[in-house]
């Protein structure tokens, strides 16, 4: 069910049976501004804008083409930007050219015929610069409006795929034929779904004016040159999201709710009684919003009945994987295996529109046997697609029961405005193991001791590498002293980076060797009991930096934080006992 209001009453429709509340929530800083869009207090979609980080998708520029590569059937044209933008010969082919050959095919053309090197071009970006890749760039522009979209450089008419009525689209198709600028061509949104001539009549007006100032801003300029900006954030929200299935809309603010209704006075004034100030601290606390757009940049997303997915984002493809995880279900296997992918339908069409995920998408849901199941699934997932505006395509199972489909993409996805690639595994998501560090930490030590005549070496690592290195009751540490003929002291250094090591010679080795012991006689302080002790089951093994405490009776408190006093250290490993009366001043 949808609740739409036109003006004071309010009107309910009924879509699947089921009731969606849907809300915006606006929250505008200094730094930044953030719009949520919420149904049924779930976020579904979350747009952002920094200062000295906003989009650039949209906007349009006077370019002049740099280099032309016939072999990619592209060019590099400079927009002013850091890095050149790219022009496929798709997007620089004007519609007006003769589209068919003498024999009346669609001709072919080459990036040569259409544009030369220093050649001044009227370009949009339509996909934002990603990592090393500059923005992409078209020359066919499109100028949006809230009910149609103006195409200055094609005659052409579309409407929207999301406006399913066959009358309606007749409808609105003869009255875009009505108000289309000669020569130019028209989209009609999925918003004019029962608008009037005279409201298309205003919109069409108004872009053509748009149209105007931007051609005498591009005749008086020299590119590189930004010529038209798209709108900001709050306006394109307005125009593009605050539709009739809307509810309310929560700002945290009076000067952003008496921007929105400056936008609405000239859009839509009968949506301004839905607008609301929330008088919260932080309005976005109202739905946990910070804790859900936690939970979108994590890889293991949990479904209610116990079952996850694992998203993996590539940048050539996104892979979701599906699992029956805790849920075990309650009749047989397929069913299981049916309610959980069925599940899953639901969250992977939210996570697509959260993340904002686009591009080839491959979905592994649980394998089924039964091609009945295959459908209901299928058919699930276009119900939930249906409800994100961005353009989605299902392709079907593939042969080895893959689903693949395919998400346009708009702007930049939601890791890539959070996050950044981890400097220490530079975005692979793993590291080195200890073992594998140790075991070039040892030939490091190796390297090093043929080359110095230093009586001792000092390898400072990871306290977890130092474990390793040093070995059970320092059986590790005492091999390596036998092959270098030095002394070897291993120094476990907190919050070094598990593939750092650094490792030289040392010329005191009493000082060096005093320094590298975590601990001291008569020293209490509080630690883990990891493991038993091997050769006495009664003692437990704890450790401080990566250098070995045996605990006297410690074995029966294992995975037990315990304190403890320091009664004798030697080279490799300390002896310490429980202090019977915990005293944590101490």
């Amino acid at each position: 069910m949808l609740c739409r209001r036109k003006g004071r009453a309010l009107e309910i429709s009924f879509v699947g049976s089921v009731f969606v509340y849907k809300e915006i929530l606006i929250k505008m800083e200094p730094e930044e501004t953030v719009v949520a869009v919420v149904e049924d207090q779930q976020l579904v979609e979350i747009y952002l804008e920094r200062c000295g980080s906003q989009r650039i998708a949209g906007n349009i520029y006077e370019g002049i083409v740099e280099n032309v590569l016939p072999g990619m059937q592209a060019a590099f044209v400079d927009i002013g930007l850091e890095k050149n933008s790219f022009l496929y010969v798709e997007e620089a082919v004007p519609y007006r050219v003769g589209e068919e050959d003498d024999e009346g095919e669609s001709r072919q053309y080459s990036i040569g015929e259409v544009v030369k090197e220093g050649q001044e071009v009227l370009v949009q970006v339509v996909k934002e610069p990603v990592g090393t890749k500059g923005a992409r760039v078209t020359t066919h522009l499109t100028l949006p409006g809230r009910y149609l979209v103006l195409m200055p450089t094609v005659d052409y008419i579309g409407i929207s795929r999301r406006i399913e009525s066959e009358g309606e689209r007749k409808r609105l198709k003869a009255l875009a034929e009505e108000v289309k600028p000669e020569g130019m061509g028209l989209i009609v949104r999925t918003v004019a779904e029962g608008m009037s001539r005279d409201e298309l009549s205003a919109d069409v007006k108004m872009l053509v004016r748009l149209w105007k100032k931007i051609l005498n801003k591009a005749a008086r300029s020299s590119a590189p040159q930004l010529i038209h900006k798209d709108l900001e954030l709050l306006q394109r929200i307005v125009r593009d999201t605050l539709t009739e299935d809307v509810d309310r809309v929560l700002v945290n603010s009076q000067e952003c709710y008496e921007k929105v209704l400056e936008i609405l006075d000239m859009t839509v004034p009968a949506m301004k009684n839905r607008v609301i100030i929330k008088d919260t601290k932080d309005i976005f606390l109202f739905y946990d919003i910070p804790g859900q757009m936690e939970k979108a940049l994590k890889r293991k997303v949990w479904l209610k009945s116990g079952g996850y997915l694992i998203v993996d984002q590539t940048e050539a493809l996104t892979a979701i994987d599906v699992n029956t995880g805790k849920y075990v279900g309650t009749t047989n296997l397929s069913d299981t295996v049916l309610k959980t992918n069925l599940e899953a339908t639901v969250e992977i069409a939210r996570q697509l529109r959260v993340r904002n995920i686009g591009g080839i998408i491959i979905i592994d849901f649980i394998d089924m046997d039964i091609p009945q199941h295959k459908a209901l699934v299928l058919e699930a997932l276009e119900k939930e697609l249906k409800k994100d505006k961005t353009k989605t395509n299902i392709l079907g199972f593939t042969q080895l029961g893959l689903l693949e489909m395919t998400r346009k993409k708009v702007g930049q996805g939601l890791s890539q405005v959070l996050q950044k690639d981890c400097p220490f595994c530079e975005g692979k998501g793993k590291v080195l193991s200890e073992e594998s560090v140790s075991l070039t930490a040892k030939k490091e030590i190796l390297s090093v001791s043929e080359n110095t005549g230093a009586p001792a070496i000092l390898a400072e690592v990871n306290p977890a590498v130092a474990a390793y290195l040093i070995g059970s009751g320092g059986q590790n540490l005492r091999i390596l002293e036998q092959r270098t003929g030095k002394r070897i002291v291993i120094k476990g250094v907190p919050g070094m980076r598990m593939e750092e090591t650094m490792i030289r010679p040392a010329y005191d080795p009493e000082e060096t060797e005093k320094n590298a012991v975590p601990v001291q006689v008569g020293q209490k302080l509080k630690v883990k009991v990891e493991e038993p002790h091997a050769g006495n089951y009664l003692d437990g093994i704890a450790r401080v930096d990566g250098f070995v405490i045996d605990i006297e009776e410690g074995g029966a408190l294992l995975g037990q934080e315990v304190w403890v006093e320091i009664s004798r250290v030697f080279r490799t490993h300390a002896k310490a006992y429980v202090i019977a009366a915990l005293d944590k001043k101490s």
